[in-house]
Parts: C-alpha cells; sequence; structure tokens
C-alpha cells in the first residue's frame, strides 16, 4: 500500500472455507452486536415491570384512561424507591433504549409506563 492507508481490501487465495477470492470494503460494513447478556437483562427489567403492572391492576382499573395512569404513576413510584430494581432498568434502558422494552411489555397502561420511563430516564440524565 505504500505507506497510505486505503479503505479497500484485496484478498485472493484459498481460506478453507469456501473463498478463492473475496473483498472486503470497510466503508460499506455494518451490523448489529447482540449482546446476549444486555437481551437477558432488558427481559428480565421488562418482566419485573410486567408483573409489577399486573400486580397493581388488582387495585387500580386498568380499563380507563385514569386507571392506566394512575398504575403507571404507581410503577414508576415502585421502581424508583426500590434501588435495585431502579439500577436494572437504568441498566436495561442503557442497553435497548425505550423502544426494546415496548417490545416486552404488554399491559393496557404499558404505554402510560413507557412514555414516563422515557421521561424518567432523560430526565434524570442516565
Amino acid at each position: 500500500m505504500n505507506g497510505e492507508y486505503r479503505d479497500f481490501i484485496q484478498q485472493s487465495g484459498t481460506f478453507g472455507v469456501g473463498v478463492n477470492k473475496g473483498s472486503i470494503n470497510t466503508n460499506n460494513l455494518g451490523g448489529t452486536i447482540n449482546n446476549e447478556a444486555q437481551s437477558k437483562s432488558l427481559a428480565e427489567a421488562a418482566s419485573e415491570i410486567q408483573q409489577l403492572l399486573q400486580e397493581l391492576e388488582k387495585t387500580y382499573p386498568s380499563n380507563t384512561t385514569t386507571g392506566k395512569m394512575t398504575i403507571a404513576t404507581e410503577a414508576i413510584k415502585l421502581i424508583d424507591s426500590n434501588p435495585k430494581l431502579h439500577q436494572r432498568v437504568v441498566n436495561a434502558l442503557k442497553a435497548g433504549g425505550i423502544q426494546a422494552f415496548t417490545q416486552f411489555l404488554n399491559h393496557p397502561a404499558a404505554s402510560f409506563v413507557i412514555g414516563a420511563l422515557d421521561d424518567w430516564h432523560k430526565s434524570q440524565g442516565e
């Protein structure tokens, strides 16, 4: 390469995986890194929130907007007052974000909780 950096790498020869010639243009490389531990952490935190919502539904109605908002408010209060759960949720939000949480929560109050978690996360700067 005559001492200069190039974004294009040319390879040829037999590589043992059935490739005789190949090239890799590093400008076109992309993809997603899937960290199994982060996914598990996210799923576990979301599962805890899901269970929490189901418990709160026994006390507050989930068939009205007010009830859903009350469930979400109580859920956020409980998460915020439990340091271990709080940290798991913060870590899960860092790992997967709000949209990932949305995929795991299935409850009538979930959209309110997601909105509250998003606002809560942003306001705490974590």
